[in-house]
């Protein structure tokens, strides 16, 4: 019976980890798109969502999607909406920009939105998932 336990035990922190993996490495990879854009600014989305016939400013959410989503993300805040902004703030960067790409492949075989695919199941698994206990939000609440 003990061993059970420590079974139990083991693997929950083994699943705790592996959240940790995934929440660091989502926010982290996504943030650094958002620094991009801190640089660099939204113009460009700006022209995009003009040119489509949709207000400019909402270019400006791009903020809330890959810059303070991914720090929530990181250390594990409101883990569960953070990662409903970010998997939204991909659905939308795919209509915007990728909606050609869904059904080619690049020039190593790999589907061309390969990295925005595995962005988007990484967001869905951590709103399936939440947190964690390692975070600041911990393994309670719905929100983490």
């Amino acid at each position: 019976m003990a061993k059970n336990k420590t079974a139990i035990v083991s693997g929950s922190s083994q699943a705790d980890l592996g959240k940790l993996i995934l929440r660091v490495t989502l926010g982290g990879l996504i943030l650094l798109h958002g620094i991009a854009k801190l640089k660099g600014g939204v113009g460009f989305i700006e022209g995009m969502l003009s040119a489509r016939g949709l207000p400019a400013a909402i270019a400006y959410l791009v903020y809330v999607g890959e810059v303070l989503a991914p720090v929530l993300l990181i250390i594990g805040m409101w883990t569960r909406v953070a990662a409903l902004i970010v998997l939204g703030n991909m659905l939308v960067a795919v209509a915007l920009v990728h909606m050609g790409d869904l059904g080619r492949l690049n020039q190593t075989g790999g589907w061309a939105i390969e990295l925005q695919a595995m962005f988007i199941a990484a967001a869905a698994a951590l709103l399936l998932l939440g947190a964690g206990r390692y975070s600041v939000g911990g393994s309670g609440g719905k929100w983490n």
